[in-house]
C-alpha cells in the first residue's frame, strides 16, 4: 500500500476506479471476513514469491487481472481444478461475488488479491505464471483518463517477467480506441507473439470462453474483440 506521505509524484497511477458499492449480504459480509482471508495471497518481498506453493496440487498457474463478477474466474477454476488460479479484483462487491462461487463449487485451486495487479505482479518469481486473463479492464475512454489504462509499456514489461516461455496472454475489450492501443503496445514489446492469423480469431470468442456479466451488457463502442498471444522469452 502507499504511505500517505509518499510524494504523489512517485506513487503508482490507479487503474481502476472507486472500490465502494452497493451494500453486502450477510453471507458476503460473512465471507469477506472470515474466507477471504484465508484465500489472500501472501505478498511480500518483491520477486520471491512461488505462486505454484499456494497450491496443493502440482500445476499449472493462471492469473485473471479485474474478475468482474467473478462468473469467468469461478467456471474456469471449475474445469480445471489442477490448475491453480489468483484472481485479482480491487472492488469489494467483486470479490464477494467471487468467493461466493468458490464456496458454492467447493473450489480449492483458487487464491485472491483484493488490491492492485501491479503488486501482485511485482512480488512473484521470474518465469511463475502460465497464462493470463485482461478481460474488459477499465477502458477509461475519455482522452484525458487514458494514462490509467492498464496496459502500458511499463506493466507489460513487468507482465512478461512472470510469465513463463509459452505461457498464454488473453486480452479482451469493446472498446475500438484500447483495442488498437493495447495491440500496439504488445506487440511493440517483443515478448508477445500474436496468435491471430484470420480476421475470425479475434473477432469470435475462443471456444474455452466463459462470458460475463459485463460482457453481455455491452457498454463499449465496438463488438468486443479478442487478442491471444504467445510469450516469448
Amino acid at each position: 500500500m502507499t504511505s500517505p506521505t509518499q510524494d504523489p509524484s512517485t506513487r503508482p497511477i490507479r487503474t481502476f476506479g472507486r472500490k465502494g458499492g452497493r451494500p453486502l449480504s450477510g453471507r458476503q459480509q460473512e465471507l469477506i471476513d472470515s474466507l477471504l482471508p484465508r484465500l489472500t495471497v501472501p505478498v511480500g518481498t518483491p520477486g520471491l514469491l512461488d505462486p505454484h506453493t499456494l497450491f496443493s496440487t502440482p500445476g499449472p498457474v493462471c492469473l485473471e487481472i479485474g474478475f468482474g463478477g467473478g462468473e469467468h474466474l469461478i467456471e474456469q477454476a471449475r474445469r480445471a481444478p489442477e490448475t491453480g488460479f489468483i484472481g485479482c479484483e480491487p472492488f469489494i462487491e467483486g470479490m464477494a461475488k467471487a468467493l461466493v462461487g468458490v464456496e458454492d463449487n467447493s473450489l480449492a485451486n483458487v487464491r485472491l488479491w483484493m488490491d492492485d495487479a501491479r503488486t501482485l505482479i511485482d512480488s512473484l518469481t521470474d518465469a511463475s505464471v502460465d497464462q493470463v486473463f485482461i478481460l474488459f479492464p477499465d477502458p477509461w475512454p475519455k482522452k484525458r483518463q487514458q494514462k490509467r489504462r492498464l496496459v502500458q509499456p511499463g506493466f507489460l514489461q513487468s507482465l512478461h517477467r512472470i510469465l513463463s516461455p509459452g505461457a498464454r496472454v488473453r486480452f479482451a475489450t469493446d472498446v475500438a480506441s484500447y483495442a488498437d492501443e493495447a495491440l500496439g503496445r504488445f506487440l511493440a514489446h517483443g515478448g508477445f507473439e500474436w496468435q491471430a492469423e484470420r480476421a475470425a480469431d479475434w473477432r469470435s470468442a475462443p471456444d474455452d470462453h466463459v462470458p460475463t456479466r459485463y460482457e453481455a451488457k455491452r457498454l463499449g463502442d465496438c463488438e468486443p474483440v479478442w487478442f491471444d498471444f504467445r510469450v516469448q522469452p
